[in-house]
C-alpha cells in the first residue's frame, strides 16, 4: 500500500514522538510547556536512546515497544487519534468498544513501525521556527528528517491540554496518519461493524506479534 510506505519511510522518527502513558524518563525532563520543546525534547532523548542501545539496534522488538510505551506514548493523545481515524462512526461505539479501539490502534501503530526503529543511525532533525500564538490551543510544529536520502518533512499535529501539550496527528510528505487510516477503519466498519473493526485489529495485532523481525 503506497501510504504505508510512504509511512515506513519515516517510520523511526514517527514512532519518536507518537505512539504516544507509562513510566519515567531516564534522561533529563521532558519540556512541555511549549509545542516545540516537547517535540525536540522527545525526539532527542529517543534518538539516543536508540543509538546508544545495541538490543534495539538489533531489532529485539518487546526492548523497542517498551521503550516506546515509556518515552512516547506519556506525549500523545491515541483517544483523540483514533475517534478521528473513526470519524463519524466513533459515536457508534459503546465506552467499551472506544477503549478497544485505543488500545489495539496504538499496540498497531507501535507494532507496524517499530522495528523500523531499529534503522535509525544517522539521520538528524531540523526543527522549523514555530508559527503559532502564544494563546494557541492547537499547533503544527514542522521539522524535516535529514538522513542519506533526500529530506523527508514530517510535521506534528498538537493540542494544548491540562496536562500539557500533545501529540496527536503527524504529516509525512504531505500524508496525514489519522488521513490514511480513516478509509480503511470505515471500509471495516462498513463490513462488520464497528465490532468488526475491533476484531480487525485485534487479528492484525495477532499477526504482528507472531512475525519474526526481518533481518
Amino acid at each position: 500500500m503506497k501510504i504505508q510506505n510512504i509511512f515506513k519511510q519515516c517510520s523511526a522518527v514517527l514512532l519518536s514522538t507518537v505512539f504516544l502513558m507509562i513510566g519515567n524518563l531516564a534522561a533529563q525532563p521532558v519540556d512541555q510547556s511549549t509545542p516545540d520543546g516537547l517535540i525536540k525534547s522527545v525526539v532527542s532523548d529517543v534518538m539516543a536512546s536508540v543509538k546508544s542501545d545495541p538490543e534495539i539496534q538489533k531489532g529485539n522488538i518487546p526492548r523497542i515497544v517498551d521503550l516506546v510505551e515509556k518515552k512516547i506514548v506519556p506525549y500523545t493523545d491515541m483517544r483523540r487519534t483514533t475517534e478521528m481515524a473513526m470519524g463519524p462512526n466513533w459515536k457508534k461505539a459503546t465506552p467499551e468498544q472506544q477503549t478497544q479501539l485505543v488500545s489495539e490502534f496504538k499496540s498497531l501503530l507501535i507494532r507496524t513501525y517499530s522495528g523500523a526503529l531499529s534503522q535509525l543511525r544517522d539521520q538528524t532533525i531540523q526543527f522549523k521556527p514555530l508559527r503559532a500564538a502564544p494563546d494557541d490551543k492547537e499547533v503544527v510544529v514542522k521539522t524535516v528528517v535529514i538522513g542519506r536520502g533526500d529530506p523527508i518533512p514530517l510535521d506534528y499535529r498538537l493540542e494544548k491540554t491540562p496536562n500539557g501539550w500533545k501529540v496527536y496527528d503527524m504529516n509525512i510528505m504531505g500524508v496525514w496518519l489519522i488521513e490514511a487510516y480513516r478509509n480503511q477503519f470505515a471500509n471495516q466498519i462498513g463490513q462488520n461493524g464497528v465490532e468488526g473493526l475491533v476484531k480487525f485489529l485485534q487479528d492484525r495485532n495477532k499477526q504482528l506479534a507472531a512475525a519474526k523481525p526481518a533481518n
